[in-house]
């Protein structure tokens, strides 16, 4: 008998999978001592099957953290230093001759594993950069004709340093657009840095393997099931459709970012032990998700605005609609008459 919806979100396994996570988090912050929420969004792309973008200056632990996260997860970890010279054989793998079969076989690349993080991810060219689209995408890559599967659960971690531009190659919006989420990571705090002095006076010991592929999975089972009423559904596209529509915004959210905020609210939810979705988890997600692919018009760019502020622009003026279910349902339901003392 095929499980349900209910029967899948029972109430231990959202107990479960509630304490997982906090305990990711926790463990991930023993050696990341910055803020838990870049943390906890790196846990909601994993369950959302998303990718995630950091962006920071040098020296701010943003490849610490993907290793930590990496290690905590218990999957297959590789990382790509992007260069200029780096060519997309480099990531991808290529065939090689054996010579004891004389025949040609696929020497693997780095992106054949489970976790990958490209460090300087826009140093590359773009026909490098590209290489990643596929696999991002499909979770698969094609090699003389031939489509191989990677390894689930496959995650893109990628780094990027926002102020240096010299011999840096931007991402295209098309890749962009591949990033579940992007996020900043800036300057710890007065008090998280002298803490991070104190914990690195001597190595700290490694990271706790907590999960391994077959939870992470069913994670991301758990995630897909969790219910998404009407009125969240209608809110999450007036939300894309007022970017579409703003003067400053030469191009738009896509559908493609809706379905990411969907599924971000999806795995925010089980995080937080419900089976349901809530306004509140669109709202806490939409800058991450929908900020870094909107478009905007040169001028709104010499006036300072940014994307995020396009995106706060949009959660004010948006409000949360009743669906036309529970309109009915309100309308047919009995009035208790008020007892008049």
């Amino acid at each position: 008998m095929p499980e349900t919806a209910e029967t899948i979100l029972s109430s231990e396994r959202l107990l479960q999978a509630q304490k997982l996570g906090q305990a990711v988090i926790a463990e991930v912050g023993r050696v990341f001592i910055g803020n838990p929420t870049i943390v906890e969004a790196l846990l909601l792309g994993l369950l959302s099957r998303g990718h995630v973008l950091l962006e920071g200056v040098p020296g701010v632990a943003k490849t610490t953290l993907v290793k930590a996260f990496a290690q905590v997860l218990g999957c297959q970890f590789r990382r790509v230093q992007f260069t200029p010279d780096l060519l997309p054989s480099d990531i991808t793998g290529t065939y090689i001759l054996d010579p004891a079969s004389k025949d040609f076989v696929l020497r693997e690349g780095p992106i054949f594993a489970q976790i990958i993080l490209g460090d300087e991810i826009n140093r590359a060219p773009p026909k490098t950069q590209s290489a990643l689209l596929e696999a991002m995408q499909e979770g698969q890559v094609t090699l003389e004709g031939q489509t191989r599967t990677l390894p689930q659960p496959f995650m893109v971690l990628a780094t990027q340093n926002p102020i240096e531009h010299e011999g840096t190659y931007p991402l295209p919006e098309a890749q962009l657009d591949r990033f579940l989420i992007k996020l900043s990571v800036g300057y710890p705090e007065a008090q998280a840095e002298k803490n991070m002095l104190r914990a690195y006076a001597q190595a700290p010991s490694p990271p706790r393997e907590l999960l391994s592929p077959p939870v992470i999975l069913e994670l991301q089972r758990l995630a897909a099931a969790v219910h998404v009423d009407d009125e969240i559904y209608d809110y999450v596209l007036e939300l894309v459709r007022y970017t579409r529509q703003h003067r400053r915004v030469a191009l738009g959210a896509s559908p493609r970012a809706a379905l990411a905020l969907l599924h971000a609210a999806r795995a925010r939810a089980l995080l937080s032990g419900r089976d349901f979705v809530l306004p509140d988890d669109v709202k806490a997600l939409a800058a991450q998700i929908l900020a870094h692919r909107l478009m905007l018009i040169s001028e709104a760019e010499m006036e300072g605005i940014v994307s995020a502020s396009v995106i706060h622009e949009a959660l004010q003026a948006v409000a949360v609609r009743p669906s036309e279910r529970r309109r009915s349902e309100a309308a047919a339901a009995p009035v208790t008459p008020r007892r008049v003392s």
